[in-house]
């Protein structure tokens, strides 16, 4: 199972997840001391019982004052407090915003036709909307992508060994630096005589049943935007054009019939699902596909096979832009689906409509495998160099 987490094996997990899931949807790796679970319904129903299945680690753990490390009734009370930030009016809100930053983006990239897509495009996109949204200024973003990567790579710890000393010793340098820049901000925020329309106010302000967030509260939201809110968008552009240069078919179908871009993006999150992986612990002895899974252990949860199960989706290996019926789970499931769901289907469709607008022959530029991300339980290209002839005005 460790040889999943090596470089050539994430960049296709899935001959191994249909070998796994086929033989043993349960495994047992001992020398990392965790199970897995690989089917669809084994993943539905992990997720679907947080009393069981724990989003926080029993002993306490990095991340455990997050909201993804919460669970009911604690989990529903936070989710309600910081769910006024992504309401549905806020999101279509920002509509224009993003098409003005991909279109200025795509501005900057040379004349010759050649660009890193994740560098220049799918990372700087979604992380600009998240800064703008937390009322971030422009001179402090730059800091934002070492923060972002760093907090990421957290799953680097889970594995234990010298990798998970070197993601622990940055990841505590990280929260200091971001701990101090958030609380000067919040007190400037404070001393402001109006309130700015943007998360931050938003959070200042929430409140449910007399309950108002912290500001360790509100910090812990801060950081889970940051990683959160921009890596998933990020790997989502880059996961689709690769999809697309594999399967020039479907690349065709969408080029005469842009109005599948939608379906085209939600085949893309089943297909090759941005995070693979998930957290939790078991918080009592259950059985699992007729083994018996201790109390306390860790459990990852195996999105992106899930997503490939021939018992949910026919001819799951297929990339397929028509395909109906797409109840994937690349988001997640009941309490913890994914607060930012919404928002990053939608910076994902402005950003492909736009770079499909200003670019066509589009190819990968070299003959290099493409190199996975760093963070073993999230799935794209780390970078992505492509060539393309710019579409006349």
């Amino acid at each position: 199972m460790t040889n999943a987490f090596s470089p050539e094996m994430r960049r296709n997990p899935y001959p191994l997840y249909q070998q796994i899931r086929s033989s043993s949807p349960l495994l047992y790796d001992p020398e990392l001391d965790m199970f897995s679970v690989f089917d669809y319904e084994g993943v539905k129903m992990v997720l679907t019982h947080p009393e069981i299945f724990s989003s926080g680690q029993p002993s306490g753990g990095t991340f455990d004052e997050m909201l993804i490390s919460q669970n009911p009734p604690r989990h529903t009370k936070l989710r309600a407090l910081v769910s006024p930030a992504f309401t549905p009016r806020l999101v279509s809100s920002l509509h224009a915003r993003i098409d003005r930053l991909a279109r200025d983006l795509l501005d900057r990239v040379p004349t010759r036709g050649e660009m890193d897509l994740v560098e220049d495009f799918a990372m700087p996109l979604p992380m600009t909307v998240i800064a703008e949204m937390l009322g971030v200024p422009e001179v402090d973003r730059p800091q934002f992508k070492d923060w972002t990567e760093v907090t990421v790579n957290m799953s680097a710890i889970v594995t234990g060994g010298d990798a998970a000393i070197r993601a622990m010793r940055e990841l505590t340098r990280v929260k200091d630096e971001m701990r101090r820049y958030f609380h000067a901000m919040l007190a400037a925020r404070r001393a402001e005589s109006e309130r700015r329309d943007d998360v931050i106010g938003s959070l200042l302000e929430a409140e449910v049943e007399g309950e108002r967030l912290t500001d360790a509260q509100i910090f812990d939201f801060f950081h889970l935007l940051l990683a959160a809110g921009s890596e998933t968008t990020t790997n989502l552009i880059g996961n689709t054009l690769l999809c697309l240069l594999e399967n020039p078919d479907q690349f065709e179908l969408l080029q005469s019939k842009p109005n599948l871009l939608p379906n085209a993006i939600e085949e893309v999150l089943r297909y090759r699902s941005p995070a693979q992986i998930v957290f939790r612990w078991t918080a009592r002895d259950v059985e699992v596909h007729g083994q018996m899974i201790p109390a306390g252990k860790t459990v990852l949860v195996m999105i992106g096979s899930a997503n490939r199960d021939p018992k949910q989706f026919d001819e799951p290996e297929r990339f397929d832009i028509t395909r109906r019926a797409n109840q994937h789970i690349a988001f997640g499931h009941s309490n913890h689906f994914c607060l930012g769901a919404s928002l990053t289907r939608l910076e994902a469709k402005i950003g492909l409509t736009v770079l499909f607008e200003r670019a066509c022959d589009i190819e990968l530029a070299g003959t290099e495998p493409w190199q996975p991300v760093t963070a073993f339980h999230m799935y794209g290209p780390a970078t992505l160099p492509i060539r393309f002839t710019a579409r006349a005005d």
